[in-house]
């Protein structure tokens, strides 16, 4: 792309290699064009043949021609660029921009690194805290994932457990969360022990059934390959050569997150995942979750990494749901 300054105004240009259909480049029904001119709104955007030029403030131009530059080295890895990849590459160039993200990885670092494929699906991060986090778990022993609804915490770090036991990396993996919903009052409910737990669990089954083939995980949880329990189940066990996530530690007292800890054997690596604003202990109880920050902060190869709204990847109406219960909770003083 080149780009021509004037004294208030820039224009760039940019050829789309012809190997690169245009189609792919600006989406369907010029799907992914549409994108960028809401983004860019006051930049004249043109398509002519191959050719792409956009005229207006030269920061506006030049974030245009940088992401132009991010959307065909995503291209050339082979994987398709999509409404939301764009809308989240324009996101980390601005955030890159204002110097939010720090030193920043560029979109398309962060949109094609690839943890697992399965039956032709492939999981990856999809924005830079999403990145950082699954880094951090590749470079730490220890690692909290805590953030809100939909951010992917709990998805990825179980994408990692099952890349690590398929690469010979661990031995088994273990996932567990605390049964607080049922109040740890499992004895009342009808059933056997795994039809009481089961709701709990649920979730967690349910993320396995994406990453490997569903006919061999009853055969890998028989062999205790994979293990599924509630917290309470982790008392008194030492878990070496594992990969085990802790879900929902929000509802872990101080107690139970310090035991849990503790379970840490020689090979294993341990993923908490959680979300500070949903906690659903009786009133009065601490949440662990809460506490172990200030505990933990500064102890060597622990890492906290924290995601936000803007790394929900469900619908984007549930980052702003999520927003708007923090902007409520702010006005009414709720910490």
């Amino acid at each position: 792309m080149t780009q021509t300054p004037t004294e208030r105004q820039a224009r760039a240009q940019f050829t789309v290699p012809s190997k690169h259909p245009m189609v792919t480049v600006l989406g369907s029904g010029d799907s992914l064009l549409r994108v960028i001119e809401r983004a860019f709104p006051a930049t004249d955007i043109h398509v002519r043949g191959n050719e792409v030029s956009a005229t207006g403030d030269a920061a506006e131009v030049a974030l245009i021609q940088r992401l132009f530059d991010e959307m065909m080295l995503v291209l050339r890895t082979g994987q398709p660029m999509t409404e939301d990849a764009v809308e989240r590459s324009i996101a980390m160039l601005r955030a890159a921009e204002t110097g939010e993200s720090g030193v920043p990885e560029s979109p398309a670092e962060v949109l094609t690194q690839n943890i697992l494929s399965n039956r032709g699906r492939t999981i990856r991060p999809k924005t830079l805290n999403q990145k950082r986090y699954v880094d951090a778990i590749d470079k730490h022993t220890v690692v909290f994932g805590i953030g809100p609804a939909g951010t992917g915490k709990t998805y990825l770090a179980m994408a990692k457990a099952v890349q690590a036991l398929q690469s010979k990396q661990v031995n088994r993996i273990i996932l567990t969360r605390p049964a607080v919903e049922a109040g740890e009052r499992l004895g009342f409910l009808p059933g056997t022990l795994y039809e009481k737990i089961d709701p709990y669990l649920r979730p967690l089954y349910d993320a396995l059934h994406d990453m490997l083939d569903p006919d061999s995980i009853p055969r890998l949880m028989a062999a205790g390959t994979i293990e599924v329990a509630p917290l309470a189940y982790m008392r008194g066990r030492t878990l070496n050569d594992a990969f085990i996530i802790l879900d929902e530690a929000q509802n872990t007292n101080p107690e139970q997150m310090k035991m849990f800890l503790t379970r840490l054997g020689f090979d294993s690596k341990i993923v908490i995942t959680g979300d500070i604003t949903q906690i659903d202990l009786p009133g009065g109880t601490k949440s662990g979750l809460k506490q172990v920050r200030e505990i933990l902060e500064d102890v060597p190869d622990v890492h906290f990494s924290m995601l936000t709204s803007t790394d929900v990847v469900r619908h984007k109406l549930v980052g702003r749901i999520v927003d708007a219960y923090d902007q409520y909770d702010s006005r009414n003083g709720k910490q």
